[in-house]
């Protein structure tokens, strides 16, 4: 009678140690499948690797036969042989990015050789211009492939230490600005340039404000007695920091003192 209490008494369905049994082959079944599904295998690189032996230490010296016909065993990647046809093709591949840069590169030549002829025919133009004018001692003519560039002393134009034009000088600027007024669909730039000595002046802080103020002079003269938009020149100072001369001797500060006035042609990219 006691024992059959006790049967009535166990827990219905299987016993607690194989539940806890499955649970644990389940978890170790995710577990494997996880880390299967992580797995991947790099199809190329191991092809580089197969060709890599074979072609070297000879792993698979039976050639063909130690990989099967067709696949790689267990792999899907193609036989080796495509492998070489993808490496050639690969080179050609360079081979072509090879040829496409040094087309762009000559065509980039070719834009700049013409950006050079422009300004070179601008430049002899204004040179005319500017010697029918006889101001040629007076301003210096050059170009780059992006502008004509037109260099005045300071010494012309100003006083030592002043921004103010001086009155020697509207002879050569009612010049300049009759030979600007030409080109009044190009746009001009004026740029003020110093010497590296530092500026002792209660109006001016250094030479940075000085040639700022001596490119807006300029700049001033030019729109009040020519009709050129002020929407197509701008002015700038760009103080010492742009000498085309040795600082260190009287000559060379002179030549530094300058205003310029550049000229950009159709192809500039300014």
């Amino acid at each position: 009678m006691a024992r059959k209490k006790a049967e009535e008494s166990a827990p219905p369905g299987a016993p607690l140690w194989m539940a806890t049994f499955g649970d644990l082959m389940n978890l170790l079944l995710c577990f494997f499948v996880l880390l299967f599904s992580m797995s991947s295998i790099n199809e190329e690189q191991y092809a580089l690797v197969v060709a890599s032996f074979s072609n070297t230490v000879s792993i698979f010296s039976g050639g063909e036969k130690a990989i099967g016909e067709g696949m790689l065993i267990s792999s899907g990647v193609s036989q080796l042989t495509e492998l070489d046809q993808y490496m050639n093709s690969m080179g050609k591949a360079t081979e072509g990015s090879e040829n496409v840069e040094e087309a762009t590169s000559d065509a980039m030549s070719e834009v700049e050789a013409e950006k050079m002829a422009e300004s070179e025919e601008l430049a002899e133009k204004i040179s005319e211009s500017v010697n029918e004018q006889e101001i040629a001692d007076e301003v210096d003519v050059s170009f780059t492939s992006q502008y004509v560039l037109l260099t005045m002393n300071g010494a012309l134009l100003f006083e030592s230490g002043s921004a103010d034009l001086k009155t020697e000088s509207y002879p050569v600027m009612d010049k300049v600005s009759l030979l600007l007024e030409r080109y009044s669909e190009s746009i001009i730039e004026v740029e003020g340039h110093t010497d590296n000595v530092p500026i002792n002046s209660s109006q001016y802080a250094d030479n940075n404000v000085l040639s700022s103020f001596r490119a807006l002079s300029v700049f001033d003269y030019i729109i009040e007695h020519t009709n050129i938009s002020p929407s197509m020149i701008k002015h700038s100072g760009r103080g010492e920091y742009v000498p085309i001369a040795d600082n260190t001797t009287e000559e060379g500060r002179a030549k530094n003192r300058r205003v310029e006035i550049k000229i950009y042609h159709s192809l500039s990219s300014y």
